[in-house]
């Protein structure tokens, strides 16, 4: 049980769905800077749909050639409804002058309360489950599927997107959630998450290029000189080498910002993953690196994602890693990307936790990865009734690998290596 003061005023953090601000009409907030999760709290946190789902779900709706629209709640949070006592001041300029010392027991949540995302997204989801959507086994997602009609909705937290497999039966779902929330049809698909999505004869170009110019006007290198590539063919970064950088909150700012923009730049997610394996203690040659990052980006800035439409029907992933690579640990880097069709829709670059002592070790532990993530995906699509009417392939350029992969034999130079790997 808390009581929260509350405070009223004028708020310029309104997010327009081209990415612009604006200021909005006044509005109560609660303080909950006293809440303490477990106390006067249980889960604080919405539920959001993955990368990997956008993409897959945008590719879907491609080829089928279905409408893909994007919703706006407006005040999202306080559609919320709280199943926690919670007490609050009577606002300045309402008190009721009989009973100036009683409180108003709130019913719904409150811009400010540390359990607003989850309540709102429990309300969404409670509703959406009455018109006949069901919730994705595989990620935060909303299917409707009824004999040939089918329907999704993405939710991230209060942007959504709806695409179906008609016009009829999303115009009626939109009527229904307009009905229940205040809510706008922004119209066909443009602008998702600081994402710009360009419609064209081939399908939907996905671009971040107004992000990549705030961050390169944050590192100040608006007019620097472009870089044909992201990372040099030198030896690889190493965490004892040169001086120590000076300013960390700028490297960890720059660091932070660029794993963003890795949502629609794939080329770039290895030479992030290097710059971002030291945060801690960056050196010189470390920014160095990172602005060698900045560099490809001024030089690639009208690069971005594009999806066309294509068949579905097949998923293809591809995976490798080298042996040893990092100088300080020795452990390995491994990558995969995934296609779903001819769309990339996931891919990865991650240093593994654990020490490989061969190379064909190294490249079985990346096929795990991958083969990990295209089950994923494969429940994902089963999930979106669109699952893969051919056998996943996944190719590596490591024949040890591939035999391993097969029958995991010689046992007795692979006894070493853990159990999860062997599910392959």
């Amino acid at each position: 049980m808390l009581i929260l003061f509350v405070q009223c005023g004028f708020s310029d953090i309104k997010k327009k769905s081209d990415g612009s601000f604006e200021r909005h009409k006044a509005c109560l907030v609660g303080d909950g800077r006293s809440q303490q999760k477990g106390v006067d709290c249980e889960e604080t946190f919405s539920p959001v749909v993955k990368p990997t789902s956008i993409r897959a779900l945008l590719s879907i709706a491609l080829s089928n050639s279905w409408p893909i629209h994007q919703l706006d709640v407006k005040n999202a949070f306080l559609h919320g409804t709280l199943n926690e006592t919670v007490y609050m001041h009577q606002p300045m300029g309402f008190r009721d002058p009989n009973y100036p010392d009683y409180v108003c027991l709130l019913k719904k949540s409150l811009y400010g309360l540390k359990q607003d995302p989850r309540a709102w997204y429990q309300r969404f989801a409670d509703f959406v489950a009455t018109l006949g959507f069901s919730h994705s086994k595989s990620d935060h997602s909303f299917i409707y599927h009824r004999g040939t009609d089918v329907a999704y909705i993405l939710l991230y937290v209060d942007d959504i997107i709806l695409t179906a497999s008609s016009n009829t039966l999303r115009k009626s779902i939109m009527t229904l959630l307009s009905a229940e929330f205040s809510m706008k049809d922004l119209g066909p698909l443009s602008y998702f998450l600081g994402i710009a999505v360009t419609r064209d004869a081939h399908g939907l170009f996905l671009s971040q290029r107004k992000y990549a110019e705030e961050i390169l006007e944050r590192a100040s290198m608006t007019n620097c000189n472009p870089s044909p590539t992201p990372v040099d063919t030198k030896s690889k970064l190493s965490a004892s080498v040169d001086e120590p950088y000076g300013d960390l909150t700028k490297y960890r700012q720059l660091a932070g910002a660029l794993q963003y923009l890795t949502f629609t730049r794939p080329d770039i997610s290895y030479a992030v993953q290097q710059v971002c394996l030291y945060m801690n203690d960056p050196r010189n040659a470390h920014m160095a690196a990172l602005k060698r990052v900045l560099r490809y980006i001024n030089g690639s800035i009208h690069f971005g994602l594009h999806l066309y439409k294509s068949n579905v029907e097949s998923l293809i992933s591809y995976t490798d890693a080298d042996w040893g690579g990092c100088p300080d640990t020795r452990r390995s880097t491994s990558g995969y990307c995934v296609f779903l069709g001819d769309n990339l829709i996931s891919w990865s670059s991650k240093r593994r936790p654990t020490l490989s002592r061969s190379s064909a070790e190294a490249q079985y532990r990346g096929v795990a990865n991958v083969v990990s993530e295209s089950c994923w995906i494969q429940n994902l699509l089963l999930g979106l009734h669109c699952p893969p009417k051919k056998a996943t392939l996944v190719y590596c350029d490591n024949v040890n690998a591939i035999y391993l992969s097969g029958n995991p034999v010689q046992h007795q130079r692979t006894k070493h290596i853990e159990m999860d790997i062997h599910f392959v």
